[in-house]
């Protein structure tokens, strides 16, 4: 977060937060409002940073509720199409700015929100572009050659989806997922990241993943890879961790070795697979800093130290009991790095 003067002492003045309501289409919701406190004047101020920050915690609740799509959904389901913003917008006959404006953030209307989570479905969306009367034939014909090709791939995939959907849960993003759809890629490549950077042991992966994941929540409202974090015994963990980490070493996309810690007790070691590198594209700049932030703060720890670390957030005394799933509010409240 940026830091901000005070307009009337000109010092540094310390980031706030608090649970307020706020009101968006007529609809109330609550949200941890981000803001500046001025000491000596008592005076609050806000940025464009703090602003965006607590629009789209409303937003998020707004889309939740409503099941609306979110920004990166928006975007992924034009991109698989090959299409521009202003394309796209056309055969949904939408206004010409209007898909771009969505995925910018403006929340579609609940109509346009559905219509655009209909087309997900390339067999709804060829039906779609069949009905499009502004598109030249040859436009229409190179669309519908690259909607079917989808078609088929997803029929060839359905075992390697459906295992996703199992390993991560629901596809649909919610206050549990950091409103951010599970991707088991991007989990991967964050996985990959560590191994090669620390090799840490799986009690140390498990926090490495939920620290990155919250702190890209607290600074853009959205977490990095949609996972779902549980509260248990020994700190926050992604949920149905094991099975994920067997997929992914079955897949040799890592290396998972069981090594002798004392006299019968082992551990899982993370580390590099051969021949597969980190691919940082699919990151944005905010999120290889987090990731950069992650590995240098526990790199000088070990296990016990960074279970204690985790135990001192809210996060997880909060949920630890019931070994529930920690919500990406929790997000606000890490004040340890």
């Amino acid at each position: 977060m940026t830091i901000m003067k005070s307009p009337i002492t000109g010092k540094e003045m310390a980031l706030k937060r608090e649970n307020v309501s706020l009101t968006f289409r007529k609809e109330e919701f609550t949200i941890y409002s981000h803001f500046f406190n001025c000491n000596e004047s008592g005076e609050q101020f806000t940025s464009t940073e703090t602003d965006e920050l607590n629009l789209i915690q409303v937003y998020n609740q707004y889309r939740d509720k409503h099941n609306l799509p979110f920004p990166t959904e928006i975007k992924e389901i034009r991109k698989k199409y090959g299409l521009s913003a202003a394309k796209m917008a056309e055969i949904l006959g939408f206004g010409t700015n209007s898909y771009r404006n969505y995925e910018n953030g403006e929340v579609p209307s609940n109509s346009n929100g559905r219509l655009i989570q209909m087309v997900n479905d390339p067999i709804k969306f060829r039906d779609v572009v069949d009905l499009c009367n502004t598109l030249a034939s040859d436009e229409k014909s190179n669309l519908t050659d690259r909607i079917n090709e989808l078609i088929y791939d997803s029929k060839k995939n359905v075992f390697s989806n459906k295992m996703e959907v199992y390993l991560l849960g629901s596809k649909l993003p919610d206050s549990l997922s950091g409103y951010v759809k599970p991707n088991f890629f991007k989990l991967t490549e964050m996985v990959k990241f560590f191994a090669e950077r620390l090799e840490p042991w799986k009690t140390v992966l498990n926090k490495l993943l939920f620290y990155s994941d919250f702190l890209a929540y607290r600074s853009n409202c959205y977490s990095m890879s949609g996972v779902r974090y549980r509260a248990i015994k020994m700190g926050p963990v992604p949920n149905n961790y094991n099975s994920i980490y067997e997929f992914m070493s079955n897949k040799n996309l890592i290396d998972v070795t069981n090594i002798a810690v004392s006299e019968n007790v082992f551990g899982f070691q993370f580390s590099k697979a051969k021949n597969i590198e980190f691919n940082s594209e699919i990151f944005s700049q905010l999120e290889l800093d987090i990731l950069e932030k992650v590995s240098s703060k526990f790199s000088s720890m070990n296990t016990n130290q960074v279970i204690e670390f985790s135990h001192n957030e809210k996060a997880w005394i909060e949920n630890q009991s019931e070994k529930k799933l920690i919500d990406y509010r929790y997000a606000f409240a890490i004040d340890q790095i």
